[in-house]
């Protein structure tokens, strides 16, 4: 029962219901209960939710991008597959205020720790972007392999910051540690998100397939031409 509990849990993080806000929300409550009086509950709480995604879900996990069309919010990543504009044309400008930086001086830069993946070593080339009125910038990354992978690192408890804007091959959920995971597994146009909530086209381009998942509240978005397997060992390889 651990173990659906913590999936459970993890799929509470970007189940959106329009339709039953307010069964959505007693059921969020009691997930994020104290442990005492999650104990009590976590039964009457897991048949509720798995009550609620049968109502609002396909069988079998590989689908449920497809089922939440739209509406999946992960890491700080929105994955809105409700429509598909055409591919961006163009090169896309960078994001908001971007510049190169040293690693240390990238580190003091951003309010989260920059953790590298011990199979990739040093980064060939670090960026920050989008800093705030007091020059603390959103986000971080590391570019290897000539600059054909990237890992982006940005605060997980931002609302929203990149946004999957087209339909592409399958968005599966995986894991890295143990934790939920997003594995977008071919080309898809992204774009940035703003401070302000504005999506800024103008930055989109055709991204390669990503790996999406969050450490220690920090959200990460592995992008470049790997494999499924390639990218979780990438991922949790991160110290």
């Amino acid at each position: 029962m651990d173990d659906l509990e913590r999936e459970l849990r993890d799929l509470s993080a970007w189940l959106e219901t329009p339709d039953a806000p307010e069964v959505t929300a007693r059921v969020r409550a009691r997930l994020t209960a104290p442990a005492a009086r999650r104990r009590r509950w976590r039964y009457y709480v897991a048949a509720a939710l798995v009550a609620l995604l049968v109502a609002v879900l396909p069988p079998g996990r590989a689908a449920v991008a497809d089922a939440v069309t739209g509406l999946l919010r992960f890491a700080g990543i929105t994955i809105d597959t409700s429509s598909a504009p055409p591919p961006p044309t163009g090169v896309p400008s960078p994001l908001p205020s971007q510049r190169s930086a040293a690693l240390d001086e990238a580190q003091r830069s951003v309010r989260f720790p920059i953790r590298l993946p011990a199979t990739l070593g040093p980064p060939e080339r670090v960026l920050v972007a989008d800093p705030d009125g007091t020059g603390t910038y959103r986000v971080a990354t590391l570019l290897y392999r000539g600059g054909a992978l990237r890992i982006d690192a940005f605060d997980g408890g931002l609302d929203p910051i990149f946004q999957k804007m087209a339909g592409g091959p399958g968005t599966d959920w995986v894991q890295v540690n143990g934790d939920a995971a997003v594995w977008i597994g071919g080309p898809h146009e992204l774009a940035y998100v703003d401070r302000a909530g504005t999506v800024r086209v103008e930055t989109a381009r055709l991204a390669a397939s990503t790996l999406i998942w969050q450490q220690a509240g920090v959200s990460y978005r592995l992008e470049g031409d790997v494999t499924k397997i390639e990218a979780i060992e990438i991922a949790t390889a991160l110290n």
